[in-house]
């Protein structure tokens, strides 16, 4: 059983930036796959950034430059650093686990699919 809660969403003007967090409990792999999806009203799922417990990072292209994938083993917790937000980033983020992405390369398209979801967290993006 892995459990996931985030926090960080909120509401920020366009160009701001905001650190989304996910606190992982119930596991203690020697290697997985966490990440970040979202999902806007009316849109399907999207993935956006993805990170093995190599340290290698996938991101969605609409992303790359501007959000960062991050973890602290230490603290059992994932981050996503968003800066220069916009409005099209407006969405419910979702942290998100499954270690068989492992075998897939842990891509951020595939986030999306993972076994362990979280219960998300509300990111608005104003003018």
């Amino acid at each position: 059983q892995v459990l996931l809660v985030e926090s960080g969403g909120g509401s920020v003007q366009a160009g701001g930036s905001l650190r989304l967090s996910c606190k992982v409990y119930g596991y203690a792999y020697s290697s997985d796959c966490l990440g970040w999806f979202r999902q806007a009203p009316g849109k399907e799922r999207e993935g956006v950034a993805a990170r093995d417990t190599d340290g290698t990072t996938t991101y969605t292209d609409s992303v790359k430059g501007r959000f960062a994938i991050s973890r602290d083993n230490a603290e059992n917790t994932l981050y996503l650093h968003m800066n220069s937000l916009k409005l099209e980033d407006t969405a419910m983020y979702y942290c998100a686990e499954d270690r068989s992405l492992i075998a897939y390369n842990c891509k951020a398209d595939q986030m999306p699919h993972a076994r362990w979801v979280g219960q998300g967290t509300q990111v608005t993006v104003s003018s």
